[in-house]
């Protein structure tokens, strides 16, 4: 048997290194000189920490005179649930512990072995012309009129220099024809753009040819039907977050965040959650994305907060603690990204048994099961609205209640909110998001207000309270 202390001395004398580098196995072919110390690669090395930590609990086969196959904390444990459950709860520190001393003696002893050379950031970034890819053989036309998609990804990385990668971004998309939304901070970057599926081809293959993204894989830019008429231009920009949750990243890192399930691990669970009933059940099933996000699609039996943007989430995790108390808790949002900061802040309260992420979000998930347990559309922040995996409908028309759940701008000027109004009620001039809204949009347009700025205010603002208290 083995303690903890044996248990680190273990992983940590004979590392292998090849194995714990995605990176490197990926590019094999090219020189081995980046190790990067990213998200995608701390996971993997606590994966296999978290199965090494398991399997030195594991009772010598000559010993098993009982049903009991691990032993730990003087408990018997006989299937391989019980024995993990009671590592992520007892056992979380330890392993966290254990994750990043390993990762540093991997750093060290790949610089020792000369096949670590300077982070990708001391690289020459300030050239954005040195990583923008050979269009020659390639037309205008071919770039900006064909077939197209959309495509959306994020990546968690040290950018030493945002505003180099910024202009680099800025170039590329140009050269591309590509339009949509760039978002570059220190922590990393968080992009959705459209264009021709030869120009998104070629801008996926400048990112993962780009040394501070080479961390990437292809599997992790998710793609949709668009183009570039999805978005109506191309805004790139820094900021001190890649998603906006409102709190400081050197605070609460995406580095604790939640453990990722696949698709099919999390499909398993909420499999099993369903099966099980909601009813006294310790788990909870989490949309941390906003309410008109969910009101359109949704998992089954999940929690969804009725909050306008993810920059109340902190809040509404700190008004429903008891919610989450001592309950397993599996989060899931559109691509992933917003999990990645949510599940680090729910984590930061010491109050779930457990938390969970849906790695590559609800996009991956319906990319495997279409008729899978989220029904309805994805809500996708571009000029679509939403995206469609299956038929169902699951919500209705604000106004004559009939299924519903194609997304348009409330037709008054000032207001930015989304409302749901069916063909025929659009058509008997109901298009605004509430009865304040329809009031204004009828006003005479030589009416005094109307020539003044309005502030962005409705029912639909002042009734919903910003952050809700829950109960299951």
């Amino acid at each position: 048997m083995m303690d903890g202390d044996d248990l680190g001395e273990r992983v940590l004398t004979h590392p292998d290194l090849e194995s714990l580098n995605p990176a490197i196995d990926k590019h094999e072919k090219q020189d081995k000189s980046e190790f990067p110390t990213t998200r995608k690669c701390y996971s993997y090395i606590k994966k296999k920490t978290f199965a090494t930590f398991v399997a030195s609990k594991r009772i010598p086969t000559s010993n098993l005179d009982t049903l009991s196959l691990w032993h730990c904390c003087d408990e018997a444990f006989s299937d391989p649930s019980s024995i993990h459950k009671h590592v992520s709860i007892v056992h979380a520190n330890e392993i966290d512990e254990l994750t990043s001393e390993a990762l540093d003696q991997m750093l060290k002893q790949a610089n020792a072995d000369g096949s670590v050379r300077d982070h990708p950031n001391d690289c020459p970034t300030k050239d954005a012309s040195s990583w923008m890819p050979d269009t020659s053989h390639f037309s205008e036309d071919e770039l900006s009129k064909g077939p197209g998609e959309v495509i959306l990804y994020y990546c968690y990385c040290q950018i030493k220099e945002p505003r180099f990668i910024c202009d680099w971004q800025n170039e590329l998309c140009s050269k591309l024809h590509l339009t949509g939304k760039v978002r570059v901070a220190t922590e990393g970057i968080n992009g959705t753009v459209g264009g021709t599926k030869t120009a998104t081809s070629l801008y996926i293959k400048a990112m993962l040819a780009h040394p501070i993204f080479q961390v990437m894989q292809e599997e992790d830019f998710k793609t949709s039907e668009g183009g570039a008429e999805c978005f109506p231009d191309l805004k790139v920009g820094v900021y001190k977050e890649i998603v906006p949750m409102g709190v400081d990243p050197d605070i609460i890192s995406y580095r604790l965040a939640g453990t990722h399930l696949e698709p099919e691990e999390f499909h398993r669970e909420v499999q099993s959650l369903l099966k099980d009933g909601s009813s006294n059940s310790d788990t909870i099933l989490l949309d941390c994305r906003n309410f008109y996000e969910s009101k359109i699609g949704q998992f089954k039996n999940c929690l969804a907060p009725d909050i306008r943007k993810f920059s109340y989430f902190p809040d509404y995790v700190d008004k429903n603690l008891d919610l989450f108390r001592n309950k397993k808790v599996l989060m899931y949002c559109t691509g992933g990204i917003r999990c990645e900061r949510g599940s680090a802040y729910l984590r930061s309260k010491n109050v779930c048994k457990e938390v969970y992420q849906l790695k590559g979000g609800i996009h991956k998930y319906l990319e495997q099961f279409p008729d899978g347990f989220y029904r309805g559309k994805l809500f996708v922040f571009d000029e679509r609205y939403s995206v469609s995996f299956n038929s169902d409908i699951i919500s209705d028309c604000r106004y004559c209640g009939s299924p519903w759940d194609q997304y348009q701008l409330c037709s008054t000027d000032f207001c930015c909110q989304l409302v749901l109004s069916c063909t025929s009620c659009r058509q008997k001039g109901l298009t605004a998001c509430c009865s304040v809204c329809q009031a204004k949009r009828q006003m005479p347009s030589g009416s005094p207000s109307s020539g003044r700025v309005q502030k962005e205010e409705c029912d639909c603002t002042r009734s919903r309270p910003r952050i809700p208290k829950d109960t299951l």
